[in-house]
């Protein structure tokens, strides 16, 4: 919550046979090649602001481009995301995935179905998608993954591993939940209409089936805050204007100076990185009952925002520069702010979240936080060691955490996801630790 030509470098291509020679999904036969367009009409680069007449149509956002979509994208109204765990240890059959994976998301960007779709098929076959998306529109769906670093624990990647994708300390209040945290891989599916994003992550899990398995998942509504500049900034549950001063999709520069990993910013082996980000995702409880019995005033002095209009401690409108010193000492504004954390400024595309009780009558909600950065270690970590002193704390708990890498984009149709990475061997040699010690020395 801050104020902030071998098997695996060949192209894509067809993702494997159809379900026709292949039953059940044990086979993991589909074909998912690139989407014919259908229709439906790619409104904005990958990364990019969306014309905002174009945001609302339902139309769909181009999976193609530098970066992912769904970062720098218009935030959509819904969430799924998922931490999934590998369980496979064949590399071939990983990287295939990760083929088939690409060409589902592709159609399903496109709002088209999996494979062979839904329906017409072989009668003794499963279908290749599952249906509930059909005759909806692609509702702006994007699809986002992420390499988490128990990942790098696998498949011999451990010195493919960049530096940025730090494991995060832990700090101070957390009351992290182990099945709720960490993942080897995580997609995020964003969408306007909550099936189109359900049905994403669904297809992809059942693709995944016999290689990886979900580990946790989160649905989000409300986004909790905008890439876009001239759109109203929403509100969290607790009722307040969250992620004012959040960078814009329009925001080259600072996309450039805060988000997207530069060449400098790797070593050779990590290299693959260059185009992508770093994503902390954490699960925020909010103690619901407690806030709604808390003044107005207190309200306000703790975020240091007046709760009407947004506007910071002593301004009129909301994005008004906030004056810092007029705030108390513990004002989550003033603590989150750049000027406080030596510029760390984070890109935030959190949602709220409900669900359900706890089992003694409180609601069990609050925000999931997501936020991209170029380095983790400059962004998240200095920011979230700050907000220690955070009078906010009182009322939320973080009982969720998790980082991922987040690969550059799918360039082209004979591109796939975590190419770079897999396809491209290590520059150096490993060097064994305490090699002094080795029988080699």
């Amino acid at each position: 919550m801050t104020d902030t030509p071998s098997e695996e470098t060949g192209p894509a291509g067809p993702a494997g046979p159809s379900r026709r020679s292949l039953l059940g999904w044990g086979g993991a036969g589909l074909a998912l090649g690139a989407a014919a367009a259908g229709g439906a009409v790619a409104v904005a680069r990958a990364g990019d602001d969306a014309e905002p007449t174009a945001a609302g149509s339902g139309a769909a956002v181009a999976f193609h481009g530098t970066h992912q979509a769904g970062i720098a994208t218009p935030v959509q109204d819904r969430l799924h995301f998922a931490a999934f765990d590998v369980k496979t240890t064949d590399r071939a059959a990983f990287v295939q995935l990760l083929k088939d994976w690409t060409g589902a998301a592709r159609l399903m960007t496109a709002g088209q179905a999996v494979g062979e779709g839904a329906y017409g098929g072989l009668a003794e076959a499963p279908p290749d998608d599952t249906g509930e998306a059909l005759g909806l529109k692609p509702s702006r769906l994007t699809l986002t993954i992420g390499f988490g670093p128990s990942l790098f624990e696998k498949f011999d990647l451990a010195d493919r591993r960049p530096e940025a994708l730090a494991e995060l300390p832990k700090f101070a209040g957390d009351n992290l939940d182990r099945n709720r945290s960490g993942g080897d891989l995580c997609v995020q599916a964003c969408a306007d209409d909550p099936q189109v994003a359900v049905h994403a992550i669904r297809n992809l899990a059942r693709i995944g089936f016999g290689k990886v398995v979900i580990r946790w998942s989160q649905l989000g509504f409300g986004k909790t805050s905008s890439t876009t500049p001239d759109a109203q900034t929403p509100r969290n549950l607790m009722g307040f204007k969250d992620g004012t001063r959040n960078i814009a999709g329009t925001e080259t520069d600072r996309l450039k100076k805060f988000v997207w990993v530069e060449e400098q910013d790797v070593d050779p082996n990590s290299a693959w990185m260059t185009g992508g980000s770093y994503l902390v995702a954490r699960r925020i409880r909010m103690n619901i009952e407690t806030w709604d019995r808390t003044s107005l005033q207190e309200q306000e002095d703790i975020f240091g925002r007046d709760k009407g209009e947004g506007a910071p401690v002593g301004r009129a409108k909301e994005r008004d520069e906030p004056f810092l010193k007029a705030m108390k000492p513990d004002a989550h504004v003033r603590l989150a702010h750049p000027d406080t954390n030596a510029g760390a400024t984070l890109l935030r595309r959190g949602y709220s979240f409900t669900d359900g009780t706890d089992g003694l009558g409180r609601l069990e909600a609050g925000l999931f936080f997501l936020a991209y950065q170029r380095d983790v270690r400059k962004g998240f970590v200095p920011v979230q060691r700050s907000l220690a002193a955070d009078s906010l704390n009182e009322y939320i708990q973080h009982v969720g955490s998790a980082v991922f890498a987040i690969p550059p984009g799918v360039v082209d149709k004979d591109d796939w996801w975590g190419r770079s990475l897999f396809s491209t061997p290590s520059k150096t040699p490993k060097t064994p630790k305490n090699s002094a010690n080795s029988k080699e020395a």
